[in-house]
């Protein structure tokens, strides 16, 4: 995995890197000698974004290089984005940032630096090993966070990344058992009839048809500050079930649990970066299959608040994992619930890939978050919990149904159907999320996307500082 060189690494040593901006091209090259502004014009280097200029020394060596920004006001405005790829375009050499970056700014370059060198090689040969470009953590960065969250992401996207056939249910939890384990954490973990037994139906009713035992992890840290608790939706594969989805649908059902994958990189940050909370994960970990177990639609489903729900669709699964895990932990009063789900295929078509839907039960919270998204450069969209659509979850034999007749506002209803399982009291974040890149950018890759993570982070760390 990549790594950062730390402050005690000789800056002599590394060769010069200066981010530069569209607009304050010329400004640069005036600070430069004639040599450099010559031969950017013979490059053609403009600042774009994402080009870079390497600049020869005398005898033919790289003696630094230009990383364009393209239009940016300032360097306040420096995005991991805009760094993510980078290394990739470098000789493999030591280099280090030249520019008075402020502390943000320089955690954003760092991490992009790292972050665009991500892939997933785990069913490829191994390649033969090379050396590549490295970064001295530039004056400003909190070079131990930056690499936090390298790994955390990192570790996101090889979950996600990885097929449904080595990450089902079990090695799921295995994954959260190890991150328990790691850190001290206490766990437990219901699996198959257990989950009957502890009262969490509509998990064991969604995983049953599958081979792989439908479980729930329950993952606990810390025992002073807020509490926070956090759900991801763990559908390690998606079939549709009864409801069978076609082939394209399936294609990319593997990542259905990106909602857990990220719940996960989440509670590792807090917990390696030691913060005053009291932290619960609730992951149920199923897969939709299809077999003589299944559950129909037009079944009624008890759930573990205590209401029924009648499945008018077998491929609104998520939903039903994530409510009986959700009741458990409003039980527990949390200061903070926060559940994060590939849910609904309805906000990609609202929103695309890039922006997960936000809901939420507290207007001030919704905002804050959505202010730590813009500055982490995480970005999150709100939607409306528009309560006149609760009608489409009405149901002729139960207390709700899980699908709506209708195509419209999939994800707002999604949405209103976990709201039921929350408290009034408990103040409540729900991010419907794609967990993925499905086209090529520099440094980032098709495949995993790990989204909301860096917001909720700072989002809590702030939550988690006395007074707040």
């Amino acid at each position: 995995m990549a790594v950062l060189l730390t402050h005690s690494t000789p800056e002599s040593a590394a060769l010069p890197l200066w981010p530069v901006i569209e607009g304050k091209l010329e400004a640069w090259l005036a600070a430069q000698p004639s040599s450099v502004a010559k031969w950017a014009a013979e490059s053609g280097f403009k600042a774009e974004r994402h080009r870079v200029l390497l600049l020869p020394d005398g005898k033919g060596a790289v003696a630094g290089a230009a990383l364009g920004l393209g239009r940016l006001s300032d360097l306040s405005e420096l995005s991991l984005w805009h760094v993510s790829g980078l290394a990739d375009r470098l000789p493999p050499a030591d280099f280090r940032c030249v520019g008075n970056l402020s502390p943000d700014a320089a955690n954003q370059f760092a991490l992009g630096f790292l972050y665009g060198q991500y892939r997933f090689e785990r069913y490829r040969r191994p390649a033969s090993a090379a050396r590549t470009a490295r970064l001295v953590a530039p004056a400003n960065c909190d070079a131990a966070y930056v690499e936090a969250t390298h790994r955390a992401l990192s570790w996101a996207r090889d979950l996600i990344n990885t097929p449904a056939s080595d990450l089902g249910p079990r090695e799921l939890t295995a994954e959260a058992v190890g991150l328990a384990k790691q850190f001290d954490a206490r766990h437990r973990v219901l699996e198959g009839q257990e989950l009957l037994d502890q009262n969490f139906p509509m998990i064991h009713a969604v995983g049953r048809a599958s081979s792989k035992p439908p479980c729930l992890i329950d993952l606990s840290w810390g025992s002073r500050g807020k509490r926070i608790a956090l759900v991801g939706k763990g559908v390690c594969f998606d079939s549709g079930g009864l409801d069978l989805k076609n082939a394209q649908g399936m294609l990319l059902m593997k990542k259905d649990m990106g909602g857990a994958a990220c719940v996960l990189a989440l509670a590792r940050l807090i917990m390696e970066a030691q913060l005053p909370v009291q932290l619960r994960v609730l992951i149920p970990a199923v897969e939709n299959s299809v077999g003589g177990d299944a559950y129909r639609p037009g079944d009624v489903l008890a759930t573990r608040k205590g209401c029924t729900v009648e499945i008018g669709n077998t491929d609104a699964e998520g939903r039903l994992v994530l409510a009986d895990a959700i009741a458990e932990a409003d039980a527990s009063e949390p200061d903070l619930l926060i559940d994060l789900a590939t849910l609904t295929g309805a906000a990609r078509v609202a929103l695309g890939p890039e922006l997960p839907a936000l809901y939420s039960n507290d207007e001030s919270l919704c905002t804050e978050l959505l202010r730590h998204g813009r500055e982490q450069h995480d970005p999150l969209w709100p939607m409306p919990l528009w309560t006149p659509y609760e009608e489409d979850l009405a149901s002729k034999v139960a207390d709700l149904g899980n699908a709506s007749a209708s195509t419209f506002a999939g994800s707002v209803i999604g949405a209103l159907f976990l709201k039921r399982f929350v408290s009034e009291r408990t103040p409540w974040l729900h991010a419907d999320l794609y967990a993925w890149n499905p086209k090529e950018r520099p440094g980032r890759p098709v495949g995993a996307e790990a989204q909301t993570v860096r917001a909720l982070f700072a989002l809590i760390k702030q939550r988690c500082l006395p007074g707040n």
